[in-house]
């Protein structure tokens, strides 16, 4: 994704492999990034704190091997980038897109 100019970094490369949910919502809030994920509890923590950042992408495809979810990604990021950048959760399934704004109610 960086070959394509998209500014991303791994959890991993900056924050230590036991960071819990709440720590790596604060770090990309601070940082002013984007949560790419799998794991369905980032919603459910946003939803609970009310908060409008940072924003959320989350997948939800059939298979999470890395070609397919940089494919999907490519071709789905450029259409919910403005809804992220105002504060959104944008969740990716096989054949659809749904953006809900932040903060959830």
């Amino acid at each position: 994704m960086r070959h394509e100019g998209w500014d991303i970094v791994r959890v991993s490369q900056v924050l230590p492999a036991d960071t819990s949910d709440e720590e790596i919502l604060e770090f990309a809030r601070q940082t002013g990034r984007v949560v790419v994920t799998q794991d369905l509890d980032f919603s459910a923590l946003l939803a609970l704190e009310g908060c409008n950042r940072p924003s959320l992408v989350t997948l939800r495809l059939m298979t999470s091997d890395p070609e397919t979810v940089t494919r999907t990604l490519l071709k789905v990021l450029p259409g919910v980038e403005q809804a992220l950048k105002v504060g959104a959760v944008a969740t990716i399934e096989e054949d659809v897109v749904r953006i809900r704004h932040l903060p959830i109610r």
